[in-house]
């Protein structure tokens, strides 16, 4: 099976087993994934045959594109990574780090930008994908022994998952324009922080507001008034609890792993929001 190939903050790999109760059981329809991060619930569901075409998506250009180029031009992706891991130290890191600081960068060979977010994803602090507010990646390096830069078992089972997958950068909102009734939607958006200093997912230049919240709460309802599936992620917060309590809401427990205090970190709940019972 399939697994994630990414290292992603706020990434489901470790909530799976207890989404299992949670996942469609019909057939039928389409996967749709607007937010995809490490796409730990698409490689779960993949070869359920549950769906008939996935369709996955994010905001993040660097994020479709690494999906695209896992999916499109594996071999050369493998090469570039093994020279990273070859070449990995302090100063390469930082010098891979700032090549976004070029103005010709967005159009620098995909296989190149593909392989610097998993060079860079593997190496960094906590694997957090974190830009400021002109775009630029700004992430210290991590302390790592021997950080796993290329895992050529797991690229290759990503790579066969995501054959005949569509991946496209797009708002969120545009699932409105081809979900149907017969469709399974998982968001798995930006949380509401637990506080002011807590918001870790910002991997844009523009940060998840409220108002964005407050969007997708709209979506969400918009969707199940045209009888799709659809299930949300979210912090057990509540303006969560607000913006979903026409929905049916089940708790989760995460392990919070990041932040800067050690002692804040630990289990927390979440929420699962579902159009479905």
């Amino acid at each position: 099976m399939a697994q994630p190939f990414l290292k992603w903050a706020g990434g489901k790999g470790q909530l799976l087993e207890q989404y299992e109760r949670f996942f469609p059981a019909r057939r039928g329809g389409d996967y749709y994934e607007p937010f995809l991060g490490s796409g730990a619930v698409f490689f779960r569901l993949r070869d359920r045959r549950l769906f008939k075409r996935f369709h996955l998506s994010d905001a993040n250009p660097e994020l479709i594109n690494c999906y695209c180029m896992v999916r499109d031009r594996l071999d050369e992706l493998i090469n570039r990574l093994r020279e990273h891991q070859t070449q990995h130290a302090h100063d390469y890191y930082y010098t891979i780090r700032d090549l976004d600081r070029d103005p010709n960068w967005p159009h620098a060979d995909p296989v190149e930008r593909a392989a610097r977010l998993i060079y860079l994803n593997k190496t960094c602090y906590n694997g957090l994908w974190r830009v400021n507010s002109q775009g630029y990646f700004n992430v210290p390096m991590g302390r790592y022994k021997k950080p796993d830069i290329l895992n050529v078992g797991r690229l290759c089972a990503a790579s066969a998952a995501l054959q005949d997958v569509e991946l496209t950068v797009r708002d969120f909102e545009a699932v409105l324009d081809c979900v149907t009734s017969r469709d399974f939607v998982y968001f798995d958006p930006p949380y509401v922080p637990l506080s002011r200093s807590a918001n870790f997912t910002s991997y844009s230049a523009d940060s998840f507001t409220e108002a964005d919240q407050r969007r997708l709460a709209y979506i969400f309802a918009s969707l199940a008034s045209r009888g799709a599936r659809v299930m949300l992620s979210n912090s057990d917060m509540p303006l969560v609890r607000l913006l979903y309590t026409n929905f049916q809401m089940d708790l989760v427990e995460a392990r919070r792993n990041i932040n800067s205090h050690t002692g804040r970190r630990g289990l927390i709940q979440e929420i699962v929001v579902r159009t479905y019972f």
